[in-house]
């Protein structure tokens, strides 16, 4: 018995009825059946739905929502027809507004409870492009031999399978119209079975206004493959490319095998501009697998309004930490005096002191470090900043700010990709003798979870 693999408890097969009374953090609705937290995928706040169960736990049951029965004011028709399935977005039903709304409930109440934050200026919820904003993004790839095709999309919600979709609203739409165009090449190829992902990465040609952002764009496919692709294989790709103006990367392996595939001249970088004048824009420069924002309307907007909140002086010193390619970096350069960034990749800062020599900024310096574990000695760490921004990963920067009065900045800007560490951190913050002033929301992923914000911190007594 010891040896034996514990069954999978069975599911109940029938269909329930229930009426939802909240919203997860998640996104997810939650309501009680026989007394037991239920989490229902694809309900809102107020309706009634009958839901089928996709989980059992000891402490909470999960389901998905198979027909909507009372239905609530901010439920709208879903713009792409695999929505409940696709994990790519989990909240098309929910209108965009009413997104924002939950999103920033979601930050307001982390504050609130983790750091017991009420007595701030809430930012107005920033907001963008709901539809082919997205220019980053990893699709995977599989040959469904008992379909007898290929699926080329994002995972369904809930498990490792591949959405049967034929394009998609939220990526731009250059590259959203090119799932089923994908699919089919895929499945010409004699290696259709050893390609198991596709990783998407769009630049700009040239420098536009927000309004026109997406006119020019240049956009670059890296294919993942396992085996060496047959010459027959390379000549598809290649009549692909022509047809419908991408670029090829290819990767046999891990990072480093990143190569340029076609059209075979051509720099291997791409770029976006980011204003910084009137009649002035910086060009940013990266390769199709760095990090970058995947929502170009949104990162430019979060830019300026950190600024804003940083109101940047000409004799300022700022520290910029997780600064990547230099996002922030550079458009800060233009307003103050100095600013030094940190980033834990060295390439990266390479990336970003290279960005700096593009643009002629000569104010910007860069480092590589490992901001969880390096701090004392390091060449950036006996300086004084006036101003530091972070933007850490989700996991937060709480090694950062539990020593931040050895920095002594009088104005912190935090970005987060994470509520409940930015709020953890806030609290940590404010045990260091510092102040939240502003915070509010960012929609860098609409139709998704996921909750982007900003704060503002100064220290107590530095008149910021």
């Amino acid at each position: 018995m010891g040896n034996k693999r514990r069954r999978r408890q069975k599911l109940p097969a029938e269909p329930v009825n229930i009426a939802i009374e909240r919203m997860s953090n998640e996104g997810r609705g939650i309501g009680t059946l026989s007394g037991k937290i239920t989490f229902v995928d694809g309900a809102l706040p107020g309706e009634e739905v009958t839901a089928t169960y996709t989980g059992r736990r000891s402490q909470y049951d999960e389901l998905k929502t198979t027909e909507v029965l009372s239905q609530s004011s901010d439920r709208v028709t879903p713009p792409c027809p695999v929505a409940s399935i696709c994990g790519g977005c989990t909240l098309q039903h929910m209108d965009s507004a009413a997104q924002l709304q939950f999103k920033e409930g979601v930050l307001l109440n982390h504050l609130q409870h983790s750091a017991n934050q009420t007595d701030y200026e809430v930012l107005p919820a920033m907001a963008g492009p709901t539809l082919s904003y997205r220019r980053k993004a990893r699709l995977g790839v599989r040959y469904v031999h008992r379909k007898g095709d290929v699926l080329v999309g994002f995972r369904e919600q809930g498990n490792s399978f591949i959405t049967n979709m034929e394009h998609c609203p939220v990526l731009v739409s250059q590259v959203g119209q090119l799932i089923r165009p994908l699919r089919d090449l895929i499945h010409s190829m004699d290696t259709c079975r050893e390609i198991p992902q596709i990783e998407v990465a769009v630049g700009e040609s040239s420098a536009q206004s927000d309004e026109n952002i997406d006119q020019d764009l240049v956009v670059s496919l890296i294919l993942r493959h396992l085996q060496p692709l047959a010459d027959e294989d390379l000549a598809r790709l290649k009549a692909f490319a022509d047809k419908y103006d991408i670029q090829w990367f290819l990767q046999s392996g891990g990072p480093a095998t990143v190569k340029r595939f076609w059209p075979e001249s051509g720099s291997d970088m791409l770029s976006y501009f980011l204003p910084v004048a009137d009649d002035k824009s910086i060009r940013m420069q990266f390769s199709p697998s760095d990090f970058t924002q995947v929502n170009a309307v949104i990162n430019r907007k979060m830019i300026r309004q950190a600024m804003s909140l940083l109101d940047l002086k000409p004799d300022d010193v700022v520290l910029d930490l997780f600064c990547g390619l230099g996002n922030f970096s550079l458009p800060m350069a233009q307003h103050c005096a100095q600013v030094t960034g940190v980033e834990g990749s060295q390439e990266m800062s390479e990336r970003a002191t290279e960005n700096a020599r593009l643009n002629n900024i000569d104010n910007a310096r860069f480092f590589s470090a490992d901001l969880f574990t390096e701090f004392d000695g390091q060449p950036w760490s006996d300086q004084h900043y006036s101003k530091i921004l972070l933007d850490p990963p989700r996991s937060g920067a709480i090694e950062i700010v539990q020593r931040i009065n050895e920095l002594a900045p009088d104005v912190i800007v935090y970005v987060s990709c994470n509520p409940a560490t930015l709020a953890r951190d806030a609290g940590e913050l404010l045990q260091q003798g510092y102040q939240m002033t502003h915070a509010g929301v960012m929609d860098m992923f609409p139709h998704t979870g996921h909750v982007e914000s900003m704060a503002r911190f100064v220290r107590k007594g530095s008149g910021a």
